[in-house]
This record gives structure tokens, sequence and C-alpha cells, in this order.
């Protein structure tokens, strides 16, 4: 049923704005190049085999029937990307995978009212296969038990006007995240289960009325607040941030400005306790997760107010280079956070954040979803259908790797830096994006999570695209990936994934186009873990309306 609700989800994003863009755009008058629509439904039928290489030798094979649609609109007022795929697996065996699987990525964009009132809304639904480490791979091709499906939508308002000299600037998103299965993972005999994320319900609202430099005054003044709120199913934890500032924009020169800011913040992190038996143990659900007391006492793992201050520096040399790096005070220590983004031409882009936050699992995939652009194409996985880490796009925030790296339950503090290039050269296209989280988790004493508080997860991740036309009836796209997960939990350890793949299409008639793939992905452990490695190769067809 949730990956129903989750398919609907990812089309809402997209439903309403077709109609608006044409009787909207087209009624403006404008040119056709700002008004464009591209839907492009499919079907695929197509036959696969996988043969384990590590530890054993087996060979599966099953039998895929898929749907999907890729759609894309850019409007004067309205821009959207999506890519939704349902597909149907029919194992030949029974050891073969079979079942359903949903995936798909959406972003939009459309305005209210024009140049003022936006609504801003965007969904995913994604796989992974959960370590006993916490750590989460991408495309999973065996079915194992640890694979895991992630869904997570959001929308919300955005408001940017003007009065007089005055900006004003305000926003509100909500969101929900969820996880299903695994529900806990025991990583060794006598071990404490990986208590996996289950689901959150994220709020966050900001207001912003300030004026540019040489309106009012000679510099730049503003005056802010904000709120974000998670709640997580998981031992009822709760994220709760508050804070207000005041910030100055100084420039120095035509382009470049100091700034700066100093405020009140109130963050706190709570949790209950689960539900114990008459020996003191904590009681797991059917779920395979803690059941959370009711009506134990909500217990601070995390209680930090006062002063909060950053200093900074804005550089545009161009309209294609800015840079804003900033270093500061916040969550009771000291933070850096920054952006760069870099289009030398039309056809290449270098984008980079560094970020400092604290949320749980539902909180990142919701940030990562508010910043991905709203034009934008799908990399899949051409054996397993699922997403790649990164989407093709010469605007910023692509790509999906350090936020789906780890699925533990507990809130935390996430600092790390990512960073993507891509470009477009001919009939090719080509991208890569490289990135490393940190997650300091944070837990309540004399709860069941108390241990994890401390406790870090780092992970470093590649990933690398390119595809191209090779002829005017043939098509060749290839992806790699890279992932080392490192945990200081009991028994952790490192978790290190490679995979690589490559598709050739050729079209058979103008509708009607046949696909060969080939794929190879490895899990190497520390411990007296196994390696996994498995080879795979597709065949198959595809008929596009």
């Amino acid at each position: 049923m949730l990956r129903t609700i989750a398919g609907l989800a990812l089309s809402l994003a997209v439903l309403a704005l077709p109609a608006a863009v044409s009787a909207q755009d087209r009624a403006e008058g404008e040119e056709q190049q700002h008004n464009r629509l591209d839907v492009q439904p499919y079907i695929e039928a197509a036959q696969v085999l996988v043969a384990e290489l590590s530890p054993g030798d087996d060979m599966v094979t099953y039998t895929s029937i898929a749907a999907g649609v890729d759609a894309s609109i850019r409007g004067r007022n309205n821009a959207a990307a999506l890519s939704l795929r349902y597909e149907r697996r029919i194992g030949w065996g029974d050891d073969a995978p079979d079942g359903d699987v949903i995936s798909g990525i959406a972003r939009a964009s459309a305005a209210v009212i024009p140049h003022a009132l936006t609504i801003e809304a965007g969904g995913l639904a994604a796989r992974s296969r959960i370590e006993g480490n916490g750590a989460a791979i991408q495309n999973p091709i065996i079915d194992n038990g640890g694979e895991s499906n992630i869904y997570s939508v959001y929308a919300g308002p955005s408001l940017r006007t003007d009065a007089g000299d005055v900006s004003i600037e305000g926003q509100y998103r909500i969101g929900y995240s969820r996880i299903e299965e695994p529900d806990a993972l025991v990583t060794a005999p006598g071990a404490d289960p990986v208590d996996v994320f289950d689901d959150s319900v994220v709020q966050m609202a900001q207001l912003r009325v300030g004026s540019r430099p040489n309106q009012l005054l000679p510099v730049g003044v503003g005056v802010g607040a904000g709120w974000y709120q998670e709640d997580i199913s998981n031992l009822d934890q709760r994220v709760a941030n508050r804070w207000v500032r005041g910030d100055v924009t100084v420039p120095v020169s035509p382009n470049v400005a100091l700034v700066g800011g100093v405020g009140y913040e109130d963050v706190e992190v709570s949790a209950r306790d689960a539900l114990r038996d008459e020996l003191g143990n904590p009681v797991i659900g059917s779920d395979g997760r803690y059941r959370t007391d009711p009506d134990a006492p909500r217990k601070l793992a995390y209680d930090v107010e006062g002063l909060i201050w950053d200093v900074g520096v804005i550089w545009r040399p161009s309209r294609r280079t800015e840079l804003e790096a900033h270093i500061g005070r916040r969550y009771g220590s000291t933070t850096y956070y920054g952006t760069l983004s870099y289009k030398p031409n039309s056809r290449s882009s270098l984008n980079v954040s560094v970020y400092d936050n604290i949320a749980g699992f539902g909180g990142q995939v919701n940030n990562m979803l508010a910043g991905l652009p709203t034009d934008f194409e799908v990399n899949r996985n051409p054996i397993s259908g699922d997403l790649s880490t990164c989407v093709v796009s010469l605007e910023g925030g692509n790509c999906l790797g350090g936020v789906l790296g780890a699925v533990r339950s507990s809130t935390f503090r996430a600092r790390g830096v990512t960073a993507s290039y891509a470009m477009n050269f001919g009939r090719w296209r080509a991208g890569v994006g490289i990135g490393y989280d940190r997650r300091k988790y944070i837990a309540a004493e004399g709860t069941v999570l108390a241990s994890a508080n401390g406790l870090v997860d780092e992970n470093v991740w590649l990933a690398a695209y390119l595809s191209g036309r090779l002829d005017e009836r043939s098509t060749l796209s290839t992806n790699v990936y890279a992932t080392w997960f490192n945990s200081s939990f009991d028994f952790g350890g490192s978790t290190r994934g490679y995979g690589a793949s490559a598709a050739y299409n050729r079209l058979l008639t103008a509708k009607l186009a046949a696909t060969a793939a080939v794929s190879l992905d490895g899990l190497t452990r520390d411990e007296d873990l196994e390696d996994i490695w498995s080879a795979a190769a597709l065949l198959g067809l595809r008929y596009s309306f």
C-alpha cells in the first residue's frame, strides 16, 4: 500500500503543472522556447541473469516487466522534473528475485502569484541494501535480508516580495519520510541490533525582512527568524530548533561583500525510553523495532541555547561564478558552511556545498530533495532500474550519495561536503560527484539508545557517468560508483561498495528499442565477514509512447 502511496506522491509533484503551463504561459504569448513540456511514458520487458561470484557461485534469472514515465516541464512560472518507474520481477527458481519495485524522484515549482508566491514539492522512492554496521549500499541486484525501501515527500509555499525598499522572504515546508524493511539488524551474536529508522514528519518555517546595500542604508541589513522540528517515530525522538538573528552585508567592491550576523537559538533533542519487560529488557515489537513507552518521561539528549554568530564573504565576479563561505558558532560549537557555483559556459557546471546541521534521517532526505534543481534527467542502473547516486543536471545540488549512506534511527549532527561536475559535449554528457558525510549521533541517557551518544559514522562516496549517442539509432551509457563507510559502533567496522555498469540501446523502429546491459557489483567488509561479488546481464525491449 505504501508503495502505491509513494508512487502517487511522486506524481503529484507534476500532475497539476501541464495545464498551468499551457493555459498561463501560452496566454502570455511567450516564445515556444520558454514553454516546454516533454512527457515520455514507456513499457519494458527484459530477461536478467545474475551470477554470484563470491562467496558462492549461484546463478539466478528473472523476468522484468516495467512501466514508467520521464517528464520535464519548463515554463515561465512553472518548472518540474520527474522520473517514476514500476517494475514487476518474476523469478525463475526459489532463490531468484520476485516482487514489486517502485523507484523515482521528482522536483517541482509552480507559481501561484508570479514572482511572489510559489509552491515547491518533491518526492523520492529508492532502494538500498542495509549492512549490519548501518551502512546503506545503493542498487541491490539480488534480494536479501538487508534490502530496504526508502520513501520521502515534501511540499510547501515560498514567498518573495518587496514593500518599497524592503524585501520580504518566507518559506514553510512539511515532509514525510519512511523506510520499509528491514526492521532491526543484528550484527553479531550478543550484539545490540542496529535500530533502523522507521518514519518521521519534518516541518520548517522561516521569515526574513531586509534591504540590499544602498537602498535604505549604504549597507544591507536584515532580521529573520526560523523554526525546525522533526518528529521521529523511533522512541518518539524530536529535534526542535528555534532561532532569531540580524545580519549585515558590507560591499567591499563590485564583486565582493563581507557578511555577518548575530542572534539567539534554542536547540533541543529529546526522546522517550523503550518499553521494558518485567526483567528490565527493552521490548521489541512485531516490526523488529523498539517499542516506545508512551508513559515514560521525555528525556533531553541535547539542549543548547544562547548566542549564535557567523562571518563570511560573498564573491560574484560574474553571472557564472558565485562563492559564499561562512565561519561562526552554532549548536554550541564552531560551524562552517558555504557554497560554490561555477558555470564557465552553457555546457558545464561545477557545484560545491559544505553543510552543518542537526536532524534525523528523514530531515536529511527532505533537505536533499528541496536542494535538487527542477531541471534534471535521471541516471538509472540498467540492470536493476534503481536510481543512480547523481541525477544529470547543469544546475546545483544533484547527488544523493551522502544523504542515503546511513539509516540509523538516532538523531545526529551532520557535517560534510559534496561536489559535482557535469558537462555536455556534442552528443555526449558526463558527470562526476564526490562527497564526505560525518554523522555524530545524539541520544538521551537512560534510554535504550544511550550507547549511541557521541558515536560517529563516516561515509565517503564517488559516482560518475558517461552517456551519449553513437549514431542516429544507437546510444551507450555507463555508470561507476564507490562508497567507503566506517562506523565507530561496536561490531561496526568498515564497508566498501563498488560497481560499474554499461548499457547499449538500439532503435528498431521509431518507438521500439532493444537494450543489452552488463554490470559488476562488489561489497568488501572488515572482520570475518565474507566479501560479496556479483555480475549481471540483461537483454530487453522498450516501447516508448
